[in-house]
């Protein structure tokens, strides 16, 4: 099977598609002669230049769905394209909430598998070849598609770089939603933006995450007063997160964010194959642990053998001194 078409999931916030969406868009470039979007919301035509400039040629508007979950009218609509012939050979969508919920629902209207936490993907014999990270990180396994019927693949983010190619704003064409019944019932009621300052951590080009060796909660005091010298993020170990020390959303690895920064500052974490899976594409990791045999030194490019209480300290009097 030929790859001439692949559709990916353009989700927007604040504006503008997100950049798991814009990675999706030029790893596509490089494996199909067309690439086009699909995307919801009243702003559509506004990010249309920005999707065309990464190599999109045509966007797939279901329009405004209000206050209902994108999950029910996407899928159906991408679902109704297919069934009249009008659809793509693969669909990318990235692994996020609404990007999960809509491959499923889509698998299930098309009666087509879906493969997941997708990390790499190649143009092979005429069809795509999805790699998968598997046992933690530690092994990766290759699967394709076969029999009739588009691809759907669901990739982690910061799988690939987003490169504009310099293209033209993609045209904006209507995606008809079928009647989706009560299957579209639910809405959402209330939405709830989280504070912060500073970069997201997921697009950080500096993150500094602390782990269990901190000790203690007040200790990540400090984690985010360094990522703050630096302009960077903050972010967490898996362990320091199921304690409550800190929210989820600052958790990097396997069952948290995946982040890919210039510099990866690692306090106090000895290193499980969890967290690695999510840092350790990093360009440069930092490591900083009293045990010198800690698994976060096999990836670290310096590592600091010495306890984090001592040493961050010190880089956060050092930093100030140079103002």
């Amino acid at each position: 099977m030929s790859i001439e078409t692949i559709w990916v999931l353009a989700e927007v916030a604040d504006g503008k598609p997100i950049t798991t969406s814009l990675e999706l868009i030029t790893q596509a470039r490089s494996l199909a002669g067309t690439v086009e979007a699909v995307a919801w919301g009243p702003g559509t035509a506004d990010v249309a230049g920005t999707l065309g400039e990464h190599g999109v040629t045509t966007v797939h508007d279901v329009g405004d769905i209000g206050d209902a979950l994108p999950g029910v009218p996407v899928a159906s609509a991408v679902a109704a394209a297919v069934a009249a012939g009008k659809g793509p050979d693969a669909i990318l969508f990235p692994a996020t909430y609404d990007g999960r919920d809509i491959a499923g629902r889509l698998s299930a209207k098309l009666d087509r598998p879906v493969l997941t936490n997708v990390v790499g993907l190649s143009a092979d014999d005429g069809g795509l070849v999805s790699q998968h990270a598997i046992f933690g990180g530690t092994q990766v396994v290759t699967a394709r598609f076969t029999g009739e019927g588009p691809g759907i693949f669901v990739v982690r983010a910061k799988s690939f770089a987003a490169e504009p190619s310099g293209g033209a704003a993609a045209a904006v064409v209507p995606l008809a939603v079928d009647d989706t019944g009560a299957t579209n019932t639910a809405v959402v009621v209330a939405r709830h933006v989280e504070e912060r300052s500073g970069p997201k951590l997921d697009e950080a080009d500096v993150v500094v995450s602390g782990g269990r060796g901190l000790g203690e909660k007040d200790s990540y005091a400090m984690i985010e007063e360094l990522a703050g010298l630096l302009k960077g993020a903050p972010g967490a170990s898996r362990a320091i997160v199921d304690a409550g020390w800190v929210p989820y959303a600052y958790q990097v690895g396997q069952t948290g964010k995946t982040v890919k920064p210039t510099v990866y500052l690692a306090c106090g974490i000895s290193g499980a194959t969890q967290h690695l899976v999510g840092m350790k594409n990093a360009k440069n990791i930092i490591a900083i642990n009293k045990d010198q045999d800690a698994p976060i030194f096999t990836v670290a490019d310096l590592g600091i053998v010495g306890d984090v209480h001592k040493v961050v300290p010190k880089l956060i009097e050092a930093l100030k001194a140079r103002g």
